[in-house]
């Protein structure tokens, strides 16, 4: 085996409760570069297995590849090195490479903190991985300058820091991700979220929470409508998938691009049904209709707040009228809506996050998602943070935008406050007797929801007494 590729598991709390184990796309796009270079891949999705890193090692060691590479998000980095620990144990002659969007920003860090990592590979990974495994086999790690995007360690244990690789300009040249590689029926309960695509990247706004354009560009990047549903119609034909959700950042940012998606699927009499997002200012109702009318079932609009001074200090570049605008138009050709919040943004007052739960119930959407304000690395608000020494914490075990990580007393609030905020806000807007009478089905997960992410970490700590208290006081 060439290269073994390992998904660690996610301890992510509302992943879990909610149901959302899919499969990894990101691994799945390496992959199928790398079996398109002719080399030998697999990929071992514990986040579905449940394993754990030594039984894991142990299938690995099997194996015997020569790279073994992990992706890992911030809040799960440290279990995805407890997995290179253990790999790098056991197989020693092999190297070790991480990806991700953290590591994307802190590669040189995470190196020195970690022996286990040989490589880190930086932003956009297909041609890098590629380009890394075929030099790395043919000539061993003395020649890994010559791969562009990565940091790694060489022979001598210096950290060296590569060429940055341009970015990718013709996504039609990408083959499909490699579903083959993972166990499809394995993955139950989140049958409906397997269709996972990406059309487009790059991100030409500049939000201050947002690390996306920093990693994929600031250039919008496509793949043609014809391309697109090319791979809508092999997971309707090789994998029997018709629940598709588009995960691009601004799949509506090229409209007319968008409208062609939707035409081509009607013209090739796709039965599907699919989740897309959009900017508040990026629709219309004649787009709407048409994505509608191609299998459009639900929308994902980011608000972020009910308070235009939060918005913009956020540097969202979107107005509440607009945000309403949106809501009104999706929901009027019939395609449900799913809104966004952040509650806690530095500089942000009580007042004001309860205008933002208050108007996310006056948006009426189907279903809507709080989190507390998380400065994830590479973002423009992390490094304002940290120049402020404001940042509460860098356990990155923490940064599950659920937790407060921020130094909210220095800024006029508290942590706890914060927190009992975003408890607030899924409580009030779920558990409204007029919701739960037209979602019925959401009430179980909601309440499943709330109390393992907010009442058990309670309990395991003693202070469930006092949370209750306070989570009364703050209620209306």
């Amino acid at each position: 085996m060439d290269v073994v590729l390992i998904n660690p598991c996610d301890e992510n709390a509302v992943k879990n409760c909610l149901g959302f184990k899919v499969p990894p796309l990101n691994l799945m796009y390496l992959a199928a570069s790398l079996e398109k270079a002719e080399l030998s891949v697999k990929i071992l999705d514990d986040d579905i297995m449940q394993m754990g890193e030594e039984k894991i090692t142990q299938m690995v060691s099997k194996m015997d590849p020569s790279i073994v590479g992990l992706t890992a998000s911030t809040s799960n980095i440290k279990k995805a090195l407890k997995y290179a620990e253990s790999v790098k144990k056991a197989l020693p002659n092999s190297i070790t490479m991480i990806g991700g969007p953290h590591t994307t920003f802190i590669p040189v860090e995470t190196l020195q903190e970690n022996e286990c990592l040989d490589v880190v590979v930086v932003g956009e990974g297909e041609e890098t991985v590629v380009d890394l495994a075929e030099k790395y086999l043919k000539y061993g790690i003395t020649c890994l300058n010559d791969v562009k995007g990565i940091v790694y360690r060489d022979k001598k244990g210096v950290i060296q820091v590569t060429q940055p690789r341009p970015l990718i300009k013709d996504l039609d040249s990408l083959p499909f991700p490699a579903r083959h590689l993972v166990p499809f029926d394995a993955y139950g309960v989140s049958k409906d979220q397997e269709g996972d695509m990406i059309t487009s990247r790059g991100c030409v706004y500049s939000c201050g929470y947002c690390s996306s354009s920093l990693i994929m560009g600031k250039r919008f990047r496509s793949r043609s409508p014809e391309n697109v549903v090319d791979e809508v119609e092999e997971l309707v034909d090789s994998y029997k998938i018709r629940n598709i959700a588009f995960l691009d950042d601004t799949f509506m940012m090229n409209k007319r691009r968008a409208g062609e998606i939707a035409d081509e699927i009607n013209l090739r009499g796709l039965d599907v049904s699919y989740v897309a997002s959009s900017r508040v200012d990026m629709v219309n109702k004649v787009l709407l209709a048409k994505l509608k009318s191609s299998g459009m079932s639900t929308l994902y609009y980011g608000v972020e707040s009910g308070s235009q001074r939060v918005l913009d200090l956020m540097k969202k570049g979107i107005t509440l009228k607009q945000a309403e605008d949106a809501v009104k138009s999706a929901k009027d050709e019939g395609i449900k809506v799913l809104t966004s919040f952040i509650l806690g943004f530095p500089g942000e007052t009580a007042e004001e996050m309860d205008k933002t739960i208050d108007f996310s119930i006056k948006l009426n959407a189907d279903y809507s998602q709080y989190s507390i304000l998380t400065p994830f690395p590479g973002t423009p608000i992390y490094h304002e943070l940290k120049a402020k020494k404001l940042l509460d914490t860098e356990n990155w075990d923490k940064y599950t935008v659920l937790k407060s990580v921020i130094n909210y007393n220095d800024l006029g609030l508290s942590k706890k406050f914060v927190e009992r905020k975003l408890a607030k806000a899924y409580l009030k807007f779920y558990t409204r007797p007029k919701y739960l009478l037209e979602h019925r089905n959401m009430f179980k997960v909601m309440v499943e929801t709330i109390f393992r992410s907010f009442v058990l970490p309670k309990f395991k700590n003693g202070t469930s007494d006092g949370w209750y208290h306070d989570l009364n006081s703050q209620m209306p």
